[in-house]
């Protein structure tokens, strides 16, 4: 190839990837046309397993076959995967005929993975395939065959897995998603499957989940400061709620509790809770979730918020440390 003509493709070269994502995006869409009761099945059967699903694939399948067992294991779906070459050198013992296999193949007559299957049979565990091929090999001896057909590769040679490996992981995400639904999968399950799992609760637990509910230090706003520095001590959150009704009326924090102690000295005393509480003090519902929570200790540089109902009434209080997940 000559410079100019090198020069000319490299100039080209947003419309190559606009094309190809196209293209991609064109294989993912055909797929909605191919779910159909085979599809249904294979969720059936996985949500009714009571073991794992064994998921296996050669090269570009195998790493997509990762994902997809990545994928159901973080939303309930207990999955991993296996190379079937390693079968072959101890890995066999970790399938028990409790489980499932999902094999993926474009094909469906990967050689590897052939040789993988009578193995599979002779235990007794059901199979799922995934193939772009309903009359391969693979599909003949499973359970349920998912068909993930594409028309070309995104690839201009029309030979590099590029659609039909987007169109795989696809419709590995469809299979979890289905079964997310299926399940009534909720956040806090997603908080606890989650790989990540420090990182799921960080960002699905709710102020609920982690405020204190009993023995709240709840002071009347008539009470002398005096007897308030008790109450609060006692409390060990280095705060005082009032409340009015049963509702939140203000809150003293020991910070604020010192600063009247500089600021009256002798008359200190003589000064009640109502003279000197915040009363308008950050208050979160108890759906709010605890990364929202730091952002607003953050921008206010407050170290505490009171949890309450939409009528005003205290729930449960959350401070720095019960957001330390």
């Amino acid at each position: 190839m000559d410079s100019t003509t090198s020069t000319q493709r490299l100039a080209q070269a947003r419309h190559y990837a606009a094309q190809c994502l196209r293209d991609e995006a064109q294989a993912i869409t055909d797929l909605v046309g191919q779910l159909d009761e085979q599809f249904d099945h294979a969720v059936e059967m996985i949500y009714h397993c009571k073991g794992k699903v064994i998921v296996t694939g050669v090269g570009k399948s195998g790493n997509i076959g990762a994902k997809i067992a990545a994928t159901l294991s973080s939303t309930g779906t207990p999955a991993f995967f296996i190379n079937p070459l390693d079968v072959y050198h101890g890995d066999l013992g970790v399938m028990t005929a409790d489980d499932i296999v999902l094999a993926l193949s474009n094909s469906g007559q990967t050689d590897e993975l052939l040789r993988f299957i009578p193995i599979v049979l002779h235990m007794g565990i059901p199979i799922i395939s995934m193939s772009g091929n309903p009359d391969s090999l693979l599909a003949k001896y499973s359970n349920a065959h998912i068909l993930v057909k594409v028309t070309k590769e995104a690839c201009p040679l029309n030979l590099a897995p590029t659609s039909s490996t987007t169109a795989a992981l696809a419709m590995g995400d469809a299979l979890a998603v289905a079964l997310m639904e299926v399940r009534d999968f909720k956040p806090r399950d997603f908080a606890q499957f989650h790989p990540g799992g420090e990182l799921g609760k960080r960002l699905l637990t709710t102020a609920r989940d982690v405020m204190k509910t009993d023995d709240l230090p709840i002071i009347p706003a008539e009470m002398h400061l005096g007897e308030a520095i008790i109450h609060v001590s006692k409390g060990k959150l280095g705060l005082g709620v009032s409340l009015l009704d049963e509702k939140v009326q203000g809150l003293i924090t020991d910070g604020d509790i010192r600063r009247a102690m500089e600021r009256w000295q002798s008359e200190f005393f003589d000064k009640t809770v109502g003279d000197i509480m915040t009363r308008t003090p950050k208050c979160v519902s108890p759906d709010t979730k605890v990364t929202e929570i730091q952002k607003i200790m953050n921008r206010h540089k407050v170290h505490t918020v009171l949890v309450i109902d939409q009528e005003g009434h205290l729930l449960g209080i959350v401070d720095h440390y019960r957001c330390m997940l």
